[in-house]
């Protein structure tokens, strides 16, 4: 007799009994853009319902994400002053402390993950100190002022650290960095396994982050390589790293699969701007019914292995599970 695969599926309540998959409020961290200034909300053209915010309308939203059960956030800074190295996030005064420090007052409990790069704090829009004979970020240089940014965002109370600049030997650099000067249970999100993607451009306007010159594939990932993929999240692993990462996640399926497989760490995905740009637009546009696409492209990303998910949708999918 053949399998009758429908008997589980035409009640509703048996439906979600047999659900292997489920999506919820902890699932998500979502991102948040500070900008110097008071009274700034400045909703990005490329990314509708995504802002740029003072510090003070940082804080009106951290109010709202927790009354709707989303307590993780990733903070990434906009300062008014960049120079070649991108020296103001290195001090204890920078924009990215300041608004660390006054979420940690008002929202103890507010999880505060730290973008941990150069590229909107350089005036290049590059990812570390550039090596002129090469034309593309000295590694080993970065590496020491990446440490320095990382005790920053330890001293202002971050609770956990994500690099984003693709260095090789960043995990080690900043996990020796942070046990020599007292933060040894402080997390390391290594991303791990970033591409060089054509679906970061949105961002690039948020984060007011565009390069002035040539690309990142000199750093980034290519995004062809899916061995290399694993290779480099083992790298992290070895060397310290607490959570994985894929980055882009709509594209790379098969990636976050493949390091699900080949890790037993928690792995993140980072659903990037490109990818929400694309479900936002057709949704305006009346193409798609966009909440159950939202829904649908969060849950495969669960589906395909990741246990954490970072994406500007993460309010709206906070709302609609809270509906259910």
């Amino acid at each position: 007799m053949f399998k009758r695969f429908r008997r589980l599926r035409i009640n509703e309540t048996l439906r979600g009994l047999v659900r292997e998959t489920q999506l919820t409020t902890n699932d998500f961290i979502y991102p948040l853009f500070v900008k110097e200034g008071m009274g700034i909300k400045t909703e990005v053209n490329s990314m509708p319902g995504v802002f740029q915010m003072s510090m003070d309308e940082i804080l009106k939203e951290c109010a709202y994400l927790q009354e709707i059960g989303l307590n993780s956030i990733i903070l990434f800074a906009i300062p008014d002053v960049k120079d070649s190295i991108g020296s103001e996030c290195l001090c204890d005064e920078s924009i990215i402390s300041r608004t660390i420090k006054a979420i940690k007052i008002e929202f103890p409990n507010m999880f505060i993950v730290t973008d941990l790069c150069f590229c909107e704090y350089t005036d290049h829009g590059h990812c570390g100190i550039l090596d002129p004979k090469t034309g593309t970020v000295d590694n080993d240089k970065t590496l020491e002022i990446s440490a320095q940014q990382a005790l920053v965002h330890a001293r202002a109370g971050a609770d956990m650290i994500a690099p984003s600049g693709m260095m090789d030997g960043i995990i080690q650099t900043l996990r020796t960095a942070l046990d020599e000067n007292g933060f040894k249970d402080l997390p390391i999100m290594a991303y791990s396994t970033k591409f060089a993607s054509a679906y970061y451009g949105p961002f690039r306007d948020v984060a007011e982050s565009t390069p002035s010159f040539g690309d990142r594939r000199s750093y980034q990932m290519d995004p062809a390589n899916r061995l290399e993929a694993i290779e480099e999240s083992l790298e992290d692993e070895k060397q310290g790293a607490d959570i994985l990462m894929v980055k882009p996640a709509l594209s790379y399926l098969d990636i976050i699969r493949d390091i699900r497989n080949e890790s037993r760490l928690p792995l993140a995905v980072y659903n990037v701007s490109g990818e929400y740009a694309m479900l936002k637009h057709a949704g305006l546009a009346g193409l798609i019914d966009y909440e159950r696409v939202v829904m649908e492209t969060l849950m495969s990303f669960k589906r395909a292995g990741a246990d954490i998910i970072i994406t500007y949708h993460a309010k709206e999918a906070c709302e609609i599970l809270n509906k259910k």
